[in-house]
């Protein structure tokens, strides 16, 4: 069983930038691979970016390549999105998840969730 709490989230001019955290409880977090999710009103839930169990692989939406950066450490149980360069369609509650299945990009290969966290990004 794995818990996750996200944090980070608020309200932010495009052009800003914000990290998200996401806390895992429970000892096997190091074995999961981790990722963030976004849903933006009245829009179905859609992947932003994962990372591998250890930190080493990575991959991006093609939107938030080159402004968001994902990633972990293990000894803290945390997972982080660094997202810059902010625009006002990034805005969206955001969600990290843990999955076994290594860079998982679809909601259906990740077995915890977060309650989310909101990003709004004006314009």
């Amino acid at each position: 069983q794995v818990q996750l709490v996200e944090s980070g989230g608020g309200l932010v001019q495009a052009g800003g930038s914000l990290r998200l955290s996401c806390a895992a409880s429970g000892r096997t977090f190091s074995t999961y691979a981790m990722g963030w999710f976004r849903q933006a009103a009245g829009k179905e839930r859609a992947f932003v970016a994962v990372i591998g169990w250890n930190g080493i692989s990575t991959y991006y939406r093609d939107s938030v390549k080159g402004r968001f950066t994902i990633s972990r450490d293990n000894a803290k149980n945390t997972v982080y999105l660094q997202m810059n360069s902010l625009k006002p369609e990034d805005t969206a509650v955001y969600y990290c998840a843990a999955s076994r299945i290594a860079l998982a990009t679809s909601s259906n290969g990740y077995d915890y969730w977060g309650q989310g966290t909101q990003v709004t990004v004006s314009s």
